[in-house]
């Protein structure tokens, strides 16, 4: 399935005045089969505890445009959806879901449409995996997902990120071990090729050189 591009409506409209948001159905369906399928060249097993829920589990909702937050530009997000409890209040954000999904989703991500239109192939993947990755799966100090008595599904949170640090106290004091793992990680170089992401988006190989 060829990556999915965001809707033209979107992008025309004036990135500061005009925000809207669109459900972005062909972008979930894409996710499920490039990093969920299990035989696709992008598969990653870090989200398999996804596939135990119906994929109603998570929505994917197009943004116009990025919103600023700490003074940096926000191009996706993820978040457990949070209803407030009371009379209207509560009625009014589930009919907002159920407009655009038919039902009230467990985790919502929301993508910048204007960014997606204009990302190379592999930072849109690597924003789409990063998205992911904040559903997480509660496990055991054995690293054994933990799963509900109830449902007999895994249980689930919403993850921080692996290292969140400033560059000066690196500089300064070092790296501390989840700083040096990352770095480690880094210097060990991408296992995707680039021809793996060429596949699952769509794009042309000749690009590749």
């Amino acid at each position: 399935m060829k990556r999915p591009n965001p809707p033209e409506r979107l992008l025309e409209l004036d990135p500061i005045d005009d925000m809207d948001f669109e459900p972005a159905f062909e972008l979930k369906e894409w996710i499920w089969e490039t990093f969920l399928d299990s035989n696709s060249d992008l598969y990653n097993e870090e989200h398999e505890h996804l596939t135990y829920f119906n994929k109603r589990f998570f929505e994917v909702l197009w943004a116009s445009s990025a919103f600023i937050k700490a003074e940096k530009y926000v191009l996706g997000q993820t978040e457990k959806v949070m209803i407030n409890v009371g009379g209207w209040k509560k009625a009014r954000q589930e009919k907002q879901m159920i407009n655009w999904f038919g039902h009230v989703p467990t985790y919502l991500i929301t993508i910048d449409a204007r960014y997606a239109a204009e990302a190379s192939d592999a930072d849109f993947c690597a924003l789409i995996e990063h998205e992911l990755c904040h559903i997480g799966a509660k496990r055991t100090e054995d690293g054994e997902m933990i799963f509900s008595p109830i449902t007999g599904e895994p249980k689930h949170y919403l993850r921080g990120h692996d290292v969140e640090e400033f560059h000066t106290v690196v500089q300064r004091y070092g790296a501390s071990e989840s700083v040096q793992k990352m770095v480690d990680l880094a210097n060990e170089g991408p296992i995707i090729r680039k021809a793996n992401i060429a596949h699952a988006c769509g794009t042309c190989l000749l690009k590749l050189a």
